[in-house]
């Protein structure tokens, strides 16, 4: 499972163990049900959730029956999450393809310069696409932050995707 020993600790102490045994001698005793729990666990905390909600989770689950609509409304709000999260690095990798094309191309060229005279139907298509998103995106950033920075006297300064 890839978790060590201070992990599982500190698991214990935060009441995310409560259903693992120990022995005589206080050594946690791991079952196959443990393991299962302990998957699910750290899966969750992958997923963002909090030790608090993982250990409400828990909790809500020993209490059986009763609480599976509350189960069903952690994972489903959860899963909502993970999704965010997923779409939105999924644009940052965009991004990054862009900017590796660009760089490979700047590097085959010998000059960041090659891309100033190059026809917008030279950049292949997929690429091309990530960058007049990425452009539409930053105007929209650049037209929100106008109005505050306009307000506090500021100018606006923003990144270009040619650096």
């Amino acid at each position: 499972m890839g978790m060590s020993p201070h992990t599982l600790r500190y698991y214990s102490k935060e009441g995310l163990l409560p259903f693992v045994d120990r022995s005589a001698s206080n050594v946690r005793m791991f079952s196959d049900d443990d393991f299962e729990w302990i998957f699910l666990i750290n899966c969750l905390k992958k997923s963002g959730m909090s030790i608090k909600d993982i250990r409400r989770f828990i909790e809500l689950a020993l209490e059986g029956d009763a609480t599976l609509s509350d189960r069903l409304e952690m994972f489903a709000a959860q899963q909502q999450e993970v999704e965010r999260q997923i779409a939105e690095l999924e644009d940052v990798l965009d991004v990054l393809k862009y900017k590796r094309w660009r760089y490979e191309t700047s590097v085959s060229a010998g000059t960041a310069a090659v891309h100033e005279a190059m026809d917008p139907l030279e950049i292949p298509e997929d690429v091309r696409a990530i960058k007049e998103r990425v452009e539409a995106d930053i105007a929209r950033a650049k037209r929100a932050a106008e109005p505050k920075a306009a307000s506090e006297g500021k100018a606006t300064r923003l990144s270009v995707l040619t650096v």
